[in-house]
């Protein structure tokens, strides 16, 4: 037998010193290279994002040791019926049902997204009854005839990621879901918030009907005390009348506080998820309760604890993934198929060896002339990202104001209470005067009257400061973020 070489491999006649690829290769890898080299101008275009974020220190934020409020920082009120009602919010109100809606379906587009990552596999099974054509390329006994074919196949593909297109799409895939979750907290923040102050707005009405009731009880016994003086003649019926058109005005505002505190009530059962019954009889007490120390410096720390500027964040992340991706696009798709199976006509043959089928092969696909599309779609996401990046910095601008304000407005309300606390006792003071001058002689009843409204009205003013300074303390909870953790912040 003569001796026959055996045929070498291509990675070995690639070796071969004397070795010249054919010019129709020659032209096929420098059709190949030119278009890399050109994906590769495209990609690497000006089309970028130009928008940058703000950072703290620009915006007078310091690193200062703060106690931030916890998860559950309503339970620092010491009331259990209003931790009853934001427990029962949280779990009932349907805007917060929502919120977790839309974040499933972010976290289900993060799963799409992410399995463009990974190889697939299907298979497939047939069975078709088909006449062949006596005029077609099948001959006799095939022609003409009616066959069953049936077909069992086991089909996969892997999309290669080269140059990190599917990696970027699950990076913004999953910045969309972060910056959902982040979106989700941040409601609960708020209608925990909104059922605190709701709480704090009815504890005024029924501290203010109280109040009231106090005042329509005084002024009934000056016209009472005015109205024997007139009868005997020691004072003209015109000192009357203005006392008697104080009671009619006391009693309108007790009905308009009625109705203030009947619709607080209603708010509360709707921010419960409850009907108006599960409210109605609610009356909750106006107290001094325990307040957070308030920060001499505003912290930079409030970047990461406000639900509002993670998400605005983790959305300015998921913008650049997608600008990635679109420049990603200008590069060649490299894909891996395969599929291995049965195919046979007739079913006595379907199941023996000689009815296997397989193939597999490469496909390269990469983008030549597509009419500016990719170039304007890598431009519309880097403008997406310019977007992104400018909303992340109007929330940390908003985040930064809203924390200065409930700053200021409670310094504003602990300066008003200590004031109406002096002018109030100054006014307790004239009344035990005056009520000592009665009782010794001194005086009249319409004195020690007189000095009791000024008391009651100084209390009525104290009613309001109290409540505004407690609504002051939640709208400074929920600026410092309301207890919230970006649980992808070191990611």
């Amino acid at each position: 037998m003569p001796f026959k070489p055996a045929t070498p491999s291509v990675a070995h006649a690639m070796q071969i010193h004397d070795f010249r690829p054919s010019p129709i290769l020659r032209r096929r890898f420098g059709t190949l290279a030119l278009a890399l080299l050109l994906a590769g101008c495209a990609a690497g275009s000006q089309d970028a994002p130009t928008a940058r974020e703000v950072l703290p220190a620009s915006l007078g934020l310091h690193h200062v040791s703060l106690a931030f409020p916890s998860v559950q920082w309503w339970t620092t009120f010491n009331d259990p019926v209003l931790d009853k009602l934001v427990d029962h919010a949280l779990r009932a109100n349907p805007s917060l049902a929502q919120a977790g809606a839309r974040l499933e379906q972010a976290r289900a587009a993060a799963g799409i997204a992410g399995s463009g990552l990974q190889p697939h596999l299907g298979a497939s099974l047939s069975s078709t009854r088909e006449q062949f054509s006596a005029n077609d390329i099948y001959p006799p006994p095939f022609g003409g005839s009616m066959y069953t074919e049936n077909q069992l196949m086991l089909q996969g593909g892997w999309e290669i990621d080269f140059f990190g297109r599917n990696r970027a799409r699950l990076d913004a895939a999953l910045g969309t879901a972060r910056a959902a979750a982040a979106q989700a907290q941040a409601a609960r923040v708020l209608l925990a918030s909104n059922v605190v102050a709701t709480y704090v707005q009815l504890a005024r009405t029924e501290a203010r009907r109280h109040t009231l009731e106090q005042i329509l009880g005084q002024k009934e016994r000056i016209v009472a005390v005015v109205g024997a003086r007139v009868r005997e003649g020691l004072e003209p019926t015109l000192q009357l009348r203005p006392v008697q058109t104080d009671i009619p005005k006391l009693r309108l505002q007790l009905e308009q506080n009625a109705e203030v505190a009947r619709e607080l009530r209603h708010a509360l059962a709707a921010l419960s998820g409850q009907g108006p019954d599960a409210t109605a009889h609610l009356a909750p007490t106006l107290r001094v309760l325990p307040t957070p120390a308030l920060p001499r410096e505003l912290p930079a720390e409030i970047v990461g604890h406000r639900a509002d500027v993670v998400a605005a964040r983790w959305q300015v992340r998921a913008a650049l993934a997608g600008v990635r991706e679109a420049r990603a696009a200008f590069y060649p798709n490299v894909n891996l198929s395969a599929f291995i199976g049965l195919d046979a006509l007739g079913a006595t043959q379907f199941l023996t060896a000689g009815s296997r089928t397989f193939g597999v092969g490469p496909a390269v696909t990469l983008p030549l002339f597509e009419g500016g599309a990719l170039r304007a779609q890598l431009r519309g996401r880097a403008a997406a990202a310019d977007a992104a990046i400018d909303e992340y910095n109007a929330t940390v601008l908003g985040a930064v104001r809203d924390v200065a304000d409930a700053v200021a407005r409670r310094r504003s309300a602990d300066r008003q209470i200590r004031q109406q606390d002096d002018a109030l006792r100054l006014a307790r003071e004239a009344h035990a005067l005056a009520r000592k001058r009665f009782e010794a002689g001194l005086g009249n009843d319409l004195a020690v009257l007189s000095a009791q409204g000024a008391v009651l009205q100084l209390e009525l003013v104290g009613d309001d400061l109290k409540a505004q300074a407690l609504l002051d303390d939640v709208a400074l909870m929920r600026a410092l973020g309301g207890g919230y953790r970006d649980p992808g912040a070191a990611g």
